[in-house]
């Protein structure tokens, strides 16, 4: 996967976590630098780990699925930007507490936005993706657009929310659909 495919996965895993930096920054009842950087750490940290972890439980069985393994990926990420997008369209809108930034409400934030990450760690170790590149992309794009999230969040609100969610799902399925054709017509 080259550079510019890498940095465009990373984006897309990352707008989970940008639109609940937007909520955080939305309920804070005052922007504060250091708020954005411990909302991008927390985010980044877990972007970035989760594909690692997915991408060792993944090693461990891509030689077993190698003709299939282009199918594997198109259909996690697929199922991924999918999920973004029903999320991004649904009505039910979650009940944060935007303004807390304590340590259990940000590990279950950073946990719950990173589970997509945890699927393409598993599709990195498919297509034999170099991972430690990998993560650190992603996690520092994740950090990069989490703190910038917040500031957004708090100087313009909620209408970015939903643009945000449907811009990283349909990033995902394309990525999903370019690797299966990549390996169709290859």
């Amino acid at each position: 996967m080259n550079f510019l495919m890498l940095f465009i996965t990373a984006v897309g895993l990352s707008m989970d976590a940008f639109a609940v930096a937007m909520c955080k920054g939305l309920c804070m009842q005052r922007f504060r630098v250091r708020h954005s950087v411990l909302v991008g750490i927390y985010f980044g940290t877990f972007q970035a780990v989760m594909p690692l972890i997915g991408y060792f439980l993944g090693i461990n069985f891509a030689e077993r699925i190698q003709n299939v393994d282009h199918w594997i990926a198109f259909g996690l990420l697929a199922f991924l930007g999918l999920k973004m997008l029903y999320e991004a369209l649904g009505k039910n809108e979650e009940d944060q507490n935007g303004d807390a930034l304590d340590c259990k409400t940000m590990l279950a934030l950073s946990l719950a936005t990173s589970i997509d990450a945890l699927a393409v760690g598993i599709s990195f170790a498919v297509l034999q993706t170099e991972i430690f590149s990998a993560v650190a992309v992603i996690g520092i794009t994740t950090f990069c657009l989490s703190a910038v999230g917040v500031k957004i969040g708090s100087a313009f609100g909620k209408r970015y929310k939903t643009g945000a969610e449907i811009s990283g799902g349909i990033i995902l399925i394309g990525i999903g659909i370019k690797i299966l054709i990549e390996h169709l017509s290859a």
